[in-house]
């Protein structure tokens, strides 16, 4: 059953409403993802002036969701409300996390590129926090997952040596900064050993970023006349139009030279991309969800008008050289994907149902959010007193979302009629619900319904 409460109501979905961030990347008005999901949210209106860059969805007090009151927007956050009812969480979760939700969930809508950045791990993260507590909100660690929705486009992690080295002799620009204020730093010649390689990528990286910013202007200046010269003469690579991209949104930044380190990837919609704590990527565009631990901690160097913490990001980085793992998603059943990162907070599910259609999502041991982005259809709820520890995704049991047309329940079944006692709740796009542990949720739909669900890493609870 879909609730609106100020209460405790254990085993039924509960109603938020959302925190919408205007930071000065996202995309403006109604052409934003963000600002149409939250305008049917919260049933507002979208100023067409306003940039709508993120939608936050849980408990983080940066950007809290809010409970539904039985008449509109009650004054108890859902960080609040789990306090007072931390049984929604599940054992498992208390015992690992404490009385919080481990992740928060994010719609992005991204116009031009975010900071070039890091999410510290959680020994650094607690540092930072005590050194700088307006700066770093939390001691907690940042891993994340984005998906898309659209084209997406980011800088994730460093290219390979041989990369690199191709970058460098064609780039010139690169050395320049970094001989005139590191005059005796070259090249190697044939370095085969790993360590090696890693320990010139991280030198010749920190003397780019750390260089003065009258050496950095000059040398994008240059940089960028040449590539305009050349453009008249032959195809530009993508590195190459990035730059000019990236010198019209931030002009004379370090970030403009430094993303020849970085891969440049591509999503296509339904791809994604996970990141470790201490990896260093940018957003460049498009749309997508987000997932991550519950944490706002980031750490910049370039691409930003925001508080730049150079040192801080060079020392902590892993200089892992390579290209990232592109996520496609696991099927679970004719109507879900899967996205499952390497991290125990989160992980996503992607639910696209026909018309008539319908889907289980069984209980589990952990609380998950719902995210409808599109479509209008049905929610029921059952309460079970407890799940049992989730198996493989190749298990035959019912651990994963699954469709049974036995076990469908009409849209307009009543609680009577059910021997599970299920009631139902019409949900839109917009609507974003809280699932308490050990609840079972039944969707179904007679118009095309698109929605997304977060939750604890389902790997998590086969480990107990």
């Amino acid at each position: 059953m879909v609730m609106e409460i100020n209460n405790k109501h254990e085993g039924d979905l509960i109603r938020l409403k959302c925190w919408v961030q205007n930071y000065d990347w996202g995309i403006i008005g109604n052409e934003s993802l963000v600002a149409r999901t939250f305008s049917s949210n919260c049933d507002c209106e979208i100023e067409e002036s306003k940039h709508y860059a993120e939608l936050w969805m849980g408990t983080h007090d940066s950007g809290p969701s809010y409970v539904v009151g039985e008449k509109g927007i009650g004054n108890v956050s859902l960080k609040s409300w789990v306090s007072e009812n931390p049984e929604v969480l599940g054992d498992l979760v208390v015992g690992k996390w404490g009385v919080d939700l481990p992740f928060m969930f994010k719609v992005l809508s991204v116009a031009r590129a975010l900071s070039i950045q890091a999410h510290p791990d959680k020994e650094l993260a607690g540092f930072l926090h005590t050194l700088k507590p307006n700066v770093y909100k939390d001691a907690n660690h940042k891993p994340e997952m984005v998906v898309a929705l659209t084209e997406f486009e980011a800088l994730c992690g460093f290219i390979s040596f041989k990369e690199l080295e191709a970058v460098l002799e064609s780039v010139p620009e690169i050395m320049e900064v970094v001989g005139n204020a590191y005059p005796d730093q070259v090249l190697p010649v044939n370095v085969q050993n790993e360590e090696k390689q890693t320990q010139f990528l991280q030198s010749i990286f920190i003397k780019l970023m750390s260089a003065e910013s009258k050496v950095v202007s000059a040398a994008v200046t240059k940089l960028i006349s040449r590539l305009n010269m050349e453009n008249k003469t032959r195809q530009l690579t993508s590195k190459e139009e990035l730059a000019l991209k990236l010198e019209n949104e931030h002009p004379h930044d370090i970030g403009v030279i430094a993303s020849f380190f970085f891969n440049h990837v591509r999503l296509n919609p339904g791809e994604a991309l996970y990141i470790s704590p201490n990896e260093p990527h940018a957003y460049l565009g498009g749309e997508s969800v987000e997932c991550m631990a519950t944490s706002d901690n980031v750490v910049r160097a370039g691409l930003t008008p925001k508080h730049r913490d150079v040192k801080i990001l060079c020392s902590m980085l892993t200089y892992k050289q390579g290209s990232p793992e592109i996520l496609k998603g696991v099927p679970v059943n004719e109507y879900t994907k899967r996205y499952n990162p390497p991290f125990e907070e989160f992980e996503v599910e992607q639910c696209v149902l026909d018309q008539g259609a319908s889907v289980i999502f069984p209980a589990v041991p952990g609380p998950s959010i719902f995210l409808v982005l599109s479509g209008q259809g049905f929610m029921y709820t059952t309460s079970s007193a407890a799940a049992a520890p989730l198996s493989s995704p190749s298990s035959s049991s019912s651990s994963s979302p699954m469709l049974s047309p036995s076990s469908s329940i009409s849209p307009m079944s009543s609680p009577s009629s059910s021997s599970s006692s299920l009631t139902e709740g019409m949900v839109r796009g917009g609507d974003v619900l809280f699932a308490p542990a050990n609840t079972e949720v039944h969707v179904s739909t007679d118009s095309d319904l698109r929605l997304f669900k977060a939750g604890v890493n389902h790997l998590m609870f086969t480990k107990t």
